[in-house]
């Protein structure tokens, strides 16, 4: 991937606050980066507690919000050159990938975006062999092996 490409970050949403860092270090090497929606508003509002915008865990009858937000995200998963999964720490595995990102995962393999994961997943995720099977690239850190 050539340097002015768009890269599309993808994580749980306790990422987004530190998706803004990585995305600083990303345009420093000269990509341009996309974020998900509730990540601009947590920036814009300096709110970044998830509880505050997952509203359908408290009201189900709010999950056309978050049928909204991953049809959002798809979208710009596929306007995107590359994706890059931030995955840290979450629910005591190092590495988490949820389901939502393993969805956006699939998008950008169906759509042929080349899929970067940021660290080593845990061998304990039950679709690691997904995640692999996905020919998905660990820069094990390091945002110049993004090519």
């Amino acid at each position: 991937m050539k340097k002015g490409k768009k890269i599309c970050l993808c994580s749980s949403a306790a990422f987004f606050e530190q998706g803004f860092v990585i995305g600083a270090q990303l345009q420093k090497l000269g990509f341009k980066v996309v974020y998900t929606y509730t990540a601009l508003k947590m920036r814009q509002s300096g709110d970044f507690r998830v509880e505050t915008y997952k509203t359908w865990f408290k009201d189900s009858s709010t999950y056309d919000k978050k049928t909204f937000l991953m049809k959002n995200h798809f979208r710009k998963v596929i306007a995107s050159d590359a994706i890059l999964v931030l995955n840290y720490k979450k629910n005591g595995l190092p590495g988490y990938i949820g389901g939502n990102t393993l969805m956006e995962m699939a998008m950008a393999y169906h759509y042929k975006k080349p899929i970067y994961i940021l660290n080593p997943i845990s061998e304990k995720l039950s679709f690691k062999e997904e995640i692999y099977g996905l020919g998905s690239i660990f820069i094990e850190g390091d945002l110049t092996k993004i090519k």
